[in-house]
């Protein structure tokens, strides 16, 4: 009898904003994200907020034909005080969002409490938490694209999760029992 190999699933997350973006492209195989790639577009160098929006659409056109995503996961904005600057952030997920669609790419949005959950297990982490959990999980050497870029794995990988894909286990209590269940995952 022939063993079928499941097609590799391609996950793009996107930690949205107008001033820094991070993305991080993730594969699935054999059950197992395996993190591709990462980096950081910067439409905050220019002055012009439109500008900043057609640097984003641009570059994730670029990203969406470069990548070949299966799945784009995106953060949902966060819901803050200043109303102009979550206008902004909107209008930045939105061409972001444009861009996929322009692709035929489906979209999901994870709640930044749910995708810090999902990393940590602490829906209030900081950031330097989740990407020192990638680090650590994903034996990622260094992040030198910086904390938005480890927040989009995250994203993806917060995606991979909520689908179900990942075989969870009622026997783990924290990530230490976790650890001490599974230390052939950890290096």
């Amino acid at each position: 009898m022939l063993c079928m190999q499941q097609k590799a699933i391609r996950i793009l997350g996107i930690d949205p904003g107008t001033t820094v973006t991070g993305y991080g492209l993730v594969e699935i195989r054999d059950n197992k994200p395996v993190i591709l790639n990462m980096g950081t577009l910067v439409p905050g160098r220019f002055a012009n907020h439109y500008e900043r929006l057609k640097h984003l659409h641009e570059r994730s056109l670029h990203l969406m034909e470069e990548y070949r995503p299966d799945v784009m996961a995106i953060e949902a904005p966060f819901y803050g005080k200043n109303v102009q600057s979550m206008l902004k952030l909107g209008r930045g997920q939105g061409v972001i969002m444009a861009a996929a669609l322009h692709y035929s790419v489906p979209i999901h949005e994870y709640a930044p409490l749910l995708v810090k959950q999902s990393i940590t297990g602490m829906g209030r982490a900081s950031k330097e938490q989740v990407a020192y959990f990638l680090q650590k999980v994903y034996n990622l050497a260094d992040l030198d694209q910086g904390l938005d870029a480890s927040d989009a794995i995250a994203v993806a990988i917060c995606h991979f999760i909520q689908q179900g894909r990942f075989k969870k286990s009622k026997e783990y209590r924290n990530w230490g029992d976790y650890v001490k269940k599974n230390p052939d995952r950890i290096k």
